[in-house]
């Protein structure tokens, strides 16, 4: 039998908040909206608490815990990650993030070409004592007209490049929302969404209805807020818009935070 020191006691009496591994790149099969699966690169992050008698964290029992549920990555299987990794350390609690791009095949508004966009997408999940948390984050890239400059222009209007970041905590036992909800949400709430593939009549298509659309970063942000309010699945959420500006030399960007203490 070898030696393991990480199981012996320590006697300094100080419990640790996390100990755990980060920057691990693992392949994993992601759930998409459409029950299916897609295969990505997940950069993960995961930790338990580590009680005041313990020196020490058994670390290959994170991979084998990541490994038994890589098939198979919702929003679900992410808080039975947690759970089973809390019990398997033998920890009070345990905390699992994985940050990966998550890719939707998109149609063009006119032709119908289809390709792949990507997401950028973290999941985080814990499972404690007091109970289980899932957060979800989506960053997406979106197009918007600048009204100001619509309304003062005799031609044309200047748009830009930007992102519309939505991060939220789910409601107790909630489950069935996952990223490509989100990602509808804040394309819609912008003056169009980036395609990957548009062929000429699809890119006369999206630069007039961006026209026909004008946003600020303002009113992305609420936009999405008006979205958010209206799903009892959601307990908390912070979202971000920023525009890299294409006439300005700044990005422009609006936030806001919510849970149910500070209200709207």
């Amino acid at each position: 039998m070898l030696k393991d020191v990480q199981a012996t006691p320590d006697t300094r009496g100080i419990a640790l908040d996390e100990v755990g591994i980060e920057g691990l790149r693992y392949p994993v099969l992601v759930a998409d909206g459409q029950g299916a699966k897609r295969e990505t690169v997940a950069t993960a992050a995961m930790s338990v608490t580590l009680g005041p008698d313990v020196k020490g964290a058994h670390l290959s029992r994170f991979i084998e815990v990541l490994h038994g549920s890589r098939e198979q990555v919702t929003p679900a299987a992410a808080v039975g990650l947690a759970d089973d990794l809390r019990q398997h350390m033998g920890s009070t609690s345990a905390r699992v993030h994985l940050a990966f791009p998550y890719f939707l095949e998109r149609e063009a508004p006119v032709t119908r070409s289809r390709a792949y966009v990507e997401y950028s997408c973290g999941v985080t999940a814990y499972s404690g004592a007091d109970g289980t948390q899932l957060k979800l984050s989506v960053e997406v890239p979106v197009t918007s007209v600048c009204p100001c400059s619509k309304a003062i222009s005799d031609r044309g209007a200047h748009n830009q490049r930007g992102r519309i970041i939505i991060e939220i905590k789910l409601s107790d036992h909630s489950t069935d929302l996952w990223f490509d909800e989100l990602i509808d949400i804040a394309e819609g709430a912008a003056s169009s969404p980036v395609y990957a593939l548009l062929k000429r009549p699809d890119e006369r298509y999206v630069t007039m209805a961006g026209y026909d659309n004008p946003v600020f970063v303002e009113d992305m942000v609420r936009n999405v807020c008006l979205a958010l309010a209206a799903s009892s699945r959601i307990a908390a959420y912070r979202v971000r818009a920023v525009n890299d500006e294409s006439i300005h030399n700044h990005a422009a960007y609006a936030a806001v935070s919510w849970t149910p203490s500070n209200g709207a």
